[in-house]
């Protein structure tokens, strides 16, 4: 939202001797500002925003918001654009609070151990056929991120839909005291993220928290709880809210009752609904996406949008980079491009894509080290080798860390040696990729983005393109 350096002053309770100066936009990244733009000094773990205030300011920022005993060393000349707070990141996150108070209409925020991305940028697809919808860019959806989101909120939006990450007990709850949703969305709960968490149980726990929120709320507050997640769907006790569910199963109100895959990877689904049934493609492969696609009808369900404005919205629907991308090479070699994250659950539902591909000559695997499972990881790990050699999978390449566990995994499982390899980084994986690929081989790379499985796509693309875009197949989806 667009204010000026004395309306930001005035929210975060401090001065600006630039007061009329205009801000079109908010960053805690100095190489990323452009021209008008709000800095905010913030501390990450590896970096100490205040060392890049002057960076800032001379690429454009119309001002920098800086913690307090930075402020009194600066000489007083350059004081003019510079506004004093005791904490930048509380000052961020203050400004959000009050820009999504003041603008004032319904919001939707979505969380879960996976799916949520998909289903966020699902719900806003489908919203958009009749409002004017913001949603939280990429993945902006932690204590840094999700403020920069709402800080987008203009008058002119008539929806907004964020999603809700957390890596430890507490931040679901603060990050919905931030978003003040009046919807809130649960895709799952799975195992990860236990390296901070000592049992999938205790992930129930935090995740419940968005649904906690809306409880103190009132009774104008919806829950949308996927009916197949027992965790999930106890979420609903209690609740003093309307709760809508969705699934597969005969108690969820948005329910699938017909799936039928396309060899394009697109999905055909007949859904039933408490209005009646209907039929929507969705250009998306795998069981997993068609249960996202159910909690996003579900959640846009009080808005009142037609069955077929949804179908026509999830017709035409893409996702984001990386997450069931299909890429068609020179030589019908297929990449199932999902390597933006991973972790178990969503390991699996992928593998089970793969099992499902027609046409395929050899489903090979790339699958990096998923990261941020604590103890239980090698055997998590295994769990997902041992998947593959149940999923007709021809070829495993493991990269980096504990996806040595995969290889293994895939051995014990009756894949033989020479067929599951282990690689300790993704430029080698990458190398080993391009040799063996042949025409008809449909390629699945998926794993944690601290794995930068984008490096074996990359040395893919060069061997059939010279290094070029993909050519269109089934497209990006």
């Amino acid at each position: 939202m667009n204010l000026t350096l004395g309306e930001v002053a005035a929210y975060l309770g401090t001065s600006c001797d630039r007061a009329d100066q205009r801000v079109t936009g908010y960053s805690i990244d100095s190489r990323t500002i452009t021209r008008g733009d709000l800095f905010f000094a913030v501390s990450g773990p590896r970096f100490d925003g205040h060392d890049f205030v002057k960076q800032a300011l001379e690429s454009g920022a119309s001002g920098a918001v800086v913690q307090k005993d930075f402020y009194d060393r600066i000489p007083d000349v350059g004081r003019s654009f510079v506004l004093p707070v005791g904490n930048t990141l509380r000052a961020l996150q203050k400004l959000a609070l009050e820009v999504r108070r003041k603008w004032g209409k319904r919001l939707i925020a979505v969380t879960g151990s996976a799916g949520k991305s998909t289903t966020k940028e699902m719900i806003a697809a489908i919203l958009s056929r009749r409002l004017n919808v913001l949603r939280s860019p990429g993945n902006l959806n932690n204590d840094f991120g999700l403020p920069l989101a709402l800080l987008k909120l203009e008058p002119e939006h008539e929806a907004a839909v964020v999603e809700l990450a957390m890596s430890a007990s507490g931040e679901i709850a603060r990050l919905s005291r931030l978003a003040e949703p009046q919807i809130g969305v649960v895709t799952n709960v799975a195992a990860v993220h236990l390296q901070f968490f000592d049992s999938v149980d205790a992930i129930a726990h935090a995740k419940r928290e968005l649904i906690d929120y809306l409880a103190t709320t009132g009774p104008s507050a919806i829950a949308v709880l996927n009916a197949d997640d027992e965790r999930v769907r106890k979420f609903s006790e209690g609740f003093p809210g309307h709760v809508v569910t969705f699934g597969f199963s005969s108690n969820a109100e948005f329910r699938a009752i017909e799936v039928r895959g396309a060899q394009d990877g697109a999905t055909m689904v007949k859904l039933a609904a408490p209005n009646g049934t209907s039929e929507f493609t969705l250009p998306l492969p795998g069981r997993h996406n068609v249960e996202n696609a159910l909690a996003a009808v579900a959640a846009c369900s009080p808005f009142g949008i037609t069955a077929r404005e949804i179908a026509e919205a999830l017709a035409g629907f893409k996702n984001l980079h990386q997450r069931s991308e299909i890429l068609t090479l020179p030589g019908d070699v297929t990449i199932i491009n999902d390597s933006y994250n991973s972790n178990p659950l969503a390991m699996e539902r992928m593998l089970e894509v793969l099992a499902g591909w027609t046409g395929a000559r050899r489903r090979i695997v790339v699958a990096g080290e998923m990261l941020e499972l604590g103890p239980t990881s090698p055997d998590l790990h295994r769990a997902v080798g041992r998947k593959c050699a149940q999923t007709a999978v021809e070829q495993v390449i493991a990269v980096q860390g504990d996806a040595r566990y995969i290889a293994e995994g895939a051995i014990e499982g009756g894949i033989p040696a020479m067929r599951a390899r282990f690689f300790p980084d993704a430029k080698l994986a990458g190398e080993f990729c391009r040799a063996l690929a042949a025409p008809c081989d449909v390629f699945l790379v998926k794993g944690s983005r601290g794995v930068h499985l984008e490096a074996v796509i990359e040395l893919l693309e060069k061997r059939y393109m010279g290094g070029g875009n993909q050519t269109p197949g089934s497209g990006m989806i």
